[in-house]
């Protein structure tokens, strides 16, 4: 599919009205990314150059997502046909291929697209994209000729009981000449109780014109839409699918699969084991020979080579994992560089910091980072050993080697090799417990 040769129409102008949102319809998330975002990005893939979105009036916050795409408005909402044709001022001098998509179908693949074109250099004139669905009950029957053509798509309330008993349905996903495609439209009319200009009554002109019109099956997963949260939850499910059997061919183990979250841009190298529910936000990378163990939450980190890391950790943007590190249980690292074999085991948190290689970190330790106002950076020297339960007032350096005792809270720099410790001084009164005990005893009785 050359760039001169390519051109798209994304339809964006449903409101989305069952979706009970605020937020339009094609802009919520599927593994972190818009769902028109996910379209665009297949459409770029596959090198159509020419996409024109079609919005509604007001729809400032679609036409900024997918900022660099150009965006069309359709003044009124008089169906989809109308809306394919908003787009006709964009392309009038366009000469080539037009594939038309809708904004909220986002899981059509690069090489669906590329059977479409192979499809209308067979001598098609127009090409349409059906699938064979589980339930057909909402769905249009595409009807096919003898020799494979499609002879017209018949909507399902007013298709026969053979037409019914057609198993191909129509996507709403069809290829063809730019101009041929403009001029069908404008034939089309209203007639139908909605008083909408409908893009498949397009079919049966480009046939009544005396058009071949192709046919290429998609997979059902690859044409879901959304018109509901529910659809949505459904389209979700169905990335995540995809994305586990992907990883684990490659050879990701997953203990459990199905409690295994991934967003669209997760890295992952085989030979990572990742436990039980583990959810992977957006940027996140993790290298060979790792173990993500359950519960554990990452997000805009990196985690290099044979790390170890959770259960029930938290690894937040800007975490750096160098190779060989541990982080345990109940540990949040953000915006820190750890280095090479580096352990921070349990219930610490580590912020705006540099922990340097094979250093130890207690239990109970804190970057003391943030003084209400401003972010402040602590440096923690190789082979150091932070005691538990210290607190690390930033700014602060460590230097390298050195120890700070437990209980300590440290707000001025440690020189290399050093012992830095701050505690009151212990005392201990013999016999005084049982005193107290009994003297309260006593009081409680005389009560």
């Amino acid at each position: 599919m050359a760039n001169k040769e390519m051109a798209a129409i994304v339809l964006a102008a449903g409101m989305g009205t069952r979706m009970n949102s605020d937020l339009p319809k094609v802009l919520h998330k599927v593994a972190g990314r818009a769902i028109i975002s996910h379209l665009l990005d297949t459409l770029d893939q596959s090198q159509i150059s020419n996409i024109i979105v079609v919005v509604s009036p007001n729809s400032q916050e679609i036409s900024s997502s997918v900022y660099p795409h150009k965006t069309v408005v359709q003044e009124k909402p008089l169906g989809t046909g109308n809306a394919v044709l908003s787009a006709y001022t964009a392309l009038k001098e366009f000469r080539g291929d037009l594939t038309i998509l809708c904004g909220d179908v986002p899981l059509i693949s690069v090489e669906t697209l590329k059977a479409i074109s192979d499809k209308r250099s067979e001598g098609f004139d127009l090409v349409l994209v059906g699938f064979k669905p589980a339930d057909g009950l909402a769905y249009g029957r595409i009807v096919t000729s003898p020799d494979g053509s499609v002879s017209k798509i018949v909507e399902f309330l007013d298709a026969t009981e053979e037409e019914r008993g057609i198993k191909t349905c129509n996507s709403g996903l069809m290829c063809g000449d730019a101009q041929k495609i403009f001029s069908w439209l404008k034939e089309v009319r209203p007639n139908n109780s909605k008083g909408e200009y409908y893009l498949t009554d397009m079919v049966g002109i480009a046939k009544e014109s005396g058009c071949k019109v192709g046919l290429v099956l998609a997979k059902e997963e690859e044409v879901m839409g959304v018109n509901t949260l529910k659809d949505l939850a459904n389209l979700e499910q169905t990335f995540q699918n995809k994305r586990r059997e992907e990883f684990m061919l490659k050879g990701v183990q997953m203990i459990s699969p199905d409690t295994v979250y991934f967003s669209y841009d997760t890295e992952i190298e085989p030979g990572v084991i990742i436990e039980p529910y583990v959810f992977f936000g957006l940027g996140v990378k993790v290298c060979s020979g790792t173990l993500i163990k359950s519960f554990s939450y990452l997000e805009g980190a990196s985690v290099e080579r044979s790390c170890n890391i959770g259960p029930f950790c938290r690894l937040r943007p800007q975490a750096e994992i160098k190779e060989g590190v541990h982080i345990g249980n109940f540990v949040e690292v953000k915006k820190s560089v750890i280095e090479e074999g580096s352990k921070v085991n349990h219930l610490s948190y580590i912020g705006d910091a540099r922990v340097g290689s094979h250093v130890n970190i207690g239990a109970g330790t804190i970057t003391c980072n943030y003084d209400g106002f401003t972010k402040k950076h602590t440096d923690i020297g190789s082979g150091s050993f932070i005691g538990s339960n210290t607190c690390l007032v930033a700014p602060v350096s460590i230097g390298e080697g050195s120890i700070i005792g437990a209980g300590s809270t440290i707000t001025h720099n440690v020189g290399k090799d050093s012992l830095a410790l701050t505690r009151t001084k212990q005392e201990e009164k013999e016999g005084w417990a049982l005193k107290y005990r009994t003297r309260k005893s006593k009081k409680k009785e005389d009560q």
